[in-house]
């Protein structure tokens, strides 16, 4: 079992990011997993850097801890030769300690190029080219690839490590636990659904299986409320009213009536880190691996502390249930 810190790119500046992540490997985190979003899913939240330079700040920075996207969308707003030659990079740079989350996006941050928001379905088959294009510029030398979606002509990575990034397939269904199986080499998610994992390994899939567990931690449960209501409350809409929304002024709007006891439903509140593991072990049970601490509550130097002092480690020992 490892255990990972997610660095919540909307609501903080790159600044601060690379100051967590230092945080983060002090306090005995495996690795830090942080979204790429041109937009934050809230204006309240307040910030949306460029992830990609955040990444070589944080590789600069640190010595052992693992980074990884969760997730980036490699196509729209970006073409995936981009993504590939990122990776590349930052897998360099961070002595191979880097890990490609990849997923079909969300209408919030692939809209602002103009190039229209495809249906799922299509989406799907986009990620697939994505995945495709990527593979095929890590084999090193010139490549073409003439896609339905997807074009690349006449491309050659001049940097590449000498040991590839893991590529975790985001997934919210049975097709892309598929494509995450069929072309990646691991599964990302954000729910504790075991046929998630039951479709990626019946599809061949053997990876490591991300997700993240949602929780806010605070000196008293009040507070971890309502700082989750505040900046976080946009989580309880849903993964197709999250993918389709285009501004945070629609997020704000779609989760308006999300109220105090909503969040106690989906969220580990408060001090009581028993609660917390206990907000972990589904997640475990459903066959992840790789468990993600999500804190939303508004201090997070003081859950730093604790995960150092004792919440990582309980984490990391959890097993199944029988």
């Amino acid at each position: 079992m490892q255990v990972g810190y997610k660095l919540a790119t909307e609501a903080f500046g790159p600044e601060d990011l690379v100051r967590q992540t230092v945080r983060a490997e002090q306090a005995g985190f495996d690795f830090v997993e942080m979204s790429d979003h041109f937009h934050p899913w809230l204006d309240v939240q307040g910030h949306s850097s460029f992830t990609w330079s955040v990444l070589g700040a944080m590789a600069a920075r640190t010595e052992r801890i693992g980074l990884a996207t969760g997730v980036t969308c490699p196509m729209i707003r970006y073409h995936p030769a981009v993504i590939a030659q990122a990776a590349a990079t930052v897998q360099i740079l961070s002595g191979n300690r880097f890990t490609l989350g990849i997923g079909s996006g969300e209408r919030l941050n692939e809209h602002v190029v103009g190039a229209g928001w495809p249906a799922v379905r299509k989406r799907h088959e986009m990620l697939r080219e994505a995945l495709e294009i990527i593979r095929l510029l890590w084999q090193g030398g010139y490549q073409s690839y003439d896609g339905r979606y997807l074009q690349l002509e006449d491309a050659r990575l001049f940097d590449l490590p000498d040991q590839l990034p893991v590529i975790a397939v985001a997934s919210g269904g049975h097709h892309a636990s598929a494509i995450a199986a069929d072309l990646g080499d691991g599964l990302f998610a954000t729910e504790p659904r075991s046929d998630l994992v039951e479709a990626y390994t019946g599809a061949g899939g053997r990876g490591p299986r991300y997700a993240e567990v949602p929780m806010a931690w605070a000196a008293d449960e009040d507070s971890a409320v309502q700082a989750a209501l505040e900046t976080s409350r946009w989580a309880l809409t849903g993964w197709k009213v999250m993918s389709e929304l285009p501004n945070p002024v629609n997020f704000d709007a779609a989760s308006a009536t999300v109220k105090p006891e909503d969040i106690r439903q989906q969220f580990s509140v408060g001090p009581d880190l028993d609660a917390h593991v206990q907000q972990a072990q589904p997640y475990v049970d459903a066959g992840f691996d790789h468990v993600v601490l999500q804190n939303t509550g508004p201090d997070p130097d003081g859950f730093l502390e604790v995960c150092e002092r004792e919440l990582v480690q309980r984490v990391r020992a959890l097993t199944p249930s029988s």
